[in-house]
């Protein structure tokens, strides 16, 4: 058990590393993304988030990416599968969470196994979609300034165009 002190003289439990590590692979992932958006903004205490904050980066390192590229690296399909599975679950809800195992996931396509393969494209698939909103957000904001501009008349009518080309090709 991991105890952390509040200025109010209550305690916040979390548990062990090591209890973690007898987890089913994905559970340590969604433990810590839960902890992350539901508990940690109710403590009022700056350094009791930042402690809490520096421990679930420890689990991260520590627990839930080596189990998983342990799995990944292993020749225990039925295993890898199950492991895949259930990524492919967390990578729809949040992609980022699940980020650090992409290059272990992308040798997966090497493997001859055609459900592993499956399940592999699938969430590269998800990685290439949350990479695509991303470029397309920021292209969004460039052309929100370039809309700015061309209305207080700083840029062309051209300039204008061309930004707005770019942006609808990209949204295509």
């Amino acid at each position: 058990m991991k105890i952390f002190h509040k200025k109010d003289g209550g305690i916040v439990q979390l548990i062990g590393k090591d209890k973690m590590k007898e987890w089913p692979i994905e559970l340590p992932l969604i433990f810590i993304e839960y902890v992350r958006t539901n508990q940690l903004n109710t403590y009022n205490d700056s350094k009791l988030k930042k402690d809490i904050e520096q421990y679930l980066n420890e689990v991260v390192r520590d627990v839930a990416i080596p189990g998983l590229i342990n799995v990944l690296d292993g020749d225990n399909f039925e295993e890898i599968n199950k492991a895949l599975a259930r990524i492919e679950e967390l990578a729809k809800k949040n992609i980022e969470m699940v980020k650090p195992i992409k290059p272990y996931v992308e040798n997966l396509l090497k493997k001859e196994n055609k459900e592993v393969n499956k399940l592999s494209k699938s969430i590269l698939e998800s990685f290439n979609k949350a990479e695509r909103r991303k470029k397309l957000a920021a292209k969004r904001k460039v052309m929100q300034e370039k809309e700015k501009e061309f209305l207080a008349g700083s840029i062309s009518g051209e300039e204008y165009a061309k930004a707005r080309k770019e942006y609808l090709i990209l949204k295509e």
